[in-house]
């Protein structure tokens, strides 16, 4: 799995995401390679059609009806959005509320991709099975250093704590991602995929950068 946040980024506001998205899409069909993509929200309906798989960044513990402001899964998922990320390092929210979302995105057959900071996390969340956890330190989060070459002994305790939980959660590395090498890296120490933004995002050309993250995971 290789997802890509787009945060709020300026460099895909208004029509860019189109670009963007159909870009990642090509990539993906060329090298056989499963990329998923969270726009920021109000961006979601622009792009919920494409073949591409559209994540949405966050979710809120809220219902469908008098609800104002919130992001409602039930909604999303008519808006055929696959999935989404929780707890994002720059959107934490409490434990109680993590474990609500992982099961609702369950009942609603979406896919969960939880944030975690560490490996105490990885051990504390992996025992509710979300089909994804994504392991960013956050000070390497935008930082250009790649978890994978500044911390490799955080991903191999995250992927033994994912294996021991025997159970479907696959482990995805983020963090300072920028480079098919740190890819390749992430791949070797046993993470299922990448959890990348501004690397990608921010990349003066979308195409090139995608396709070398793509081949590395190949």
């Amino acid at each position: 799995m290789f997802i890509i946040n787009c945060k709020n980024y300026e460099e895909i506001a208004g029509e860019k995401i189109i670009k963007f998205v159909k870009t990642a899409e090509k990539v993906s069909k060329k090298y056989k390679v499963k990329i998923a993509i969270a726009p920021p929200q109000h961006l979601i309906g622009a792009v919920s059609n494409s073949s591409t798989p559209i994540f949405a960044q966050h979710i809120d513990d809220s219902k469908i009806g008098s609800t104002t402001g919130f992001i409602v899964p039930e909604l999303l998922k008519r808006s055929k959005v696959k999935g989404s990320l929780i707890n994002h390092s720059e959107h934490r929210i409490s434990s109680k509320e993590i474990e609500k979302l992982i099961l609702k995105l369950k009942e609603l057959k979406m896919i969960s991709v939880l944030c975690v900071k560490d490996v105490a996390e990885v051990k504390k969340y992996v025992k509710l099975n979300p089909d994804y956890i994504a392991i960013e330190p956050p000070e390497l989060i935008g930082s250009g250093k790649a978890v994978s070459k500044e911390k490799p002994e955080l991903i191999t305790k995250a992927v033994n704590a994912v294996k021991s939980a025997k159970n479907n959660t696959k482990l995805l590395c983020g963090a300072g991602i920028v480079s098919g090498e740190d890819v390749s890296k992430a791949k070797e120490l046993g993470s299922k995929g990448i959890l990348v933004a501004s690397g990608i995002i921010k990349a003066k050309d979308w195409n090139k950068i995608i396709s070398e993250f793509a081949k590395s995971m190949v």
